[in-house]
């Protein structure tokens, strides 16, 4: 997935010392974590590079983070090379015009509510939240109910 517009509304913070925030929403973070503990592999592909998104991801489990990504679709080539996957083996979230050649190239293309025009025109799915307010965790429930794991006995584990 992507992360700004994402993962977060799209806002960029700036402090005046430079530091840059993030808000994340908890019920993406907690699809996230019932991801993994479901076996799914999951990771950003962003253009920015931010210290609260490393954080984030840490909490959340999210194993692959590619900040700075001038070309997201070399690094994609590059994740499904080292790990011996197909592109139809992946799904991807997206709301901006940088996400479109990612979702050319994997199976399961998604773009957030608000994302632009041509991001929308590029998805197998558009969610009904928007990024940054519960987008990946309906992603992740999709998933999830398809493989015909979100039911109680996993959802309610201690």
């Amino acid at each position: 997935m992507d992360c700004d517009g994402v993962l977060t509304e799209g806002f960029i913070c700036l402090l005046p010392d430079g530091t840059e925030f993030k808000a994340f929403n908890s019920q993406d973070g907690h699809g996230l974590k019932l991801a993994r503990r479901a076996g799914l592999r999951t990771g950003v592909i962003t253009g920015r590079r931010s210290t609260a998104l490393e954080q984030r991801a840490r909490e959340t489990g999210i194993e692959f983070l590619c900040q700075a990504a001038s070309d997201k679709v070399s690094y994609l080539a590059e994740l499904l090379a080292t790990h011996g996957l197909a592109g139809e083996a992946v799904a991807f979230i997206g709301d901006d015009l940088p996400d479109v050649p990612v979702m050319q190239r994997v199976g399961l293309a998604v773009a957030v509510a608000n994302a632009v025009p041509e991001v929308k025109q590029a998805a197998h799915y558009v969610t009904e939240r928007p990024g940054g307010r519960g987008a990946v965790r309906e992603v992740i429930e999709l998933i999830l109910k398809a493989q015909n794991k979100w039911n109680a006995e996993f959802l309610f584990l201690a």
